[in-house]
């Protein structure tokens, strides 16, 4: 198989990556380069392309591939309130 060739994905890979790819050109990405980070998530995603066998399936990956917002705030994982001096 040929570097770049595509037929190892799955019908529902390639569709999503069309569908990235075009989120990436409305953002003003390059044909070309949108296509490359369309791919890459796709990959990140799914582990790559079909793979056949007990056992080798990975888990997909449900989460956004997108932060949300800043994690955390000015005082992030800070917990409970002021220390007093002295406690009995």
């Amino acid at each position: 198989m040929a570097r770049g060739d595509k037929g190892a994905y799955t019908e529902k890979q390639k569709r999503q990556a069309e569908h990235i790819e075009e989120g990436y050109e409305k953002r003003g990405t390059s044909k070309k380069t949108a296509k490359k980070r369309a791919w890459a998530t796709v990959n990140k995603e799914s582990g790559g392309g079909k793979k056949s066998g007990s056992g080798r399936g990975k888990k997909g990956n449900k989460s956004s591939s997108k932060k949300g917002g800043k994690k955390g705030g000015k005082k992030g994982g800070k917990k409970g309130g002021k220390k007093s001096g002295s406690r009995k």
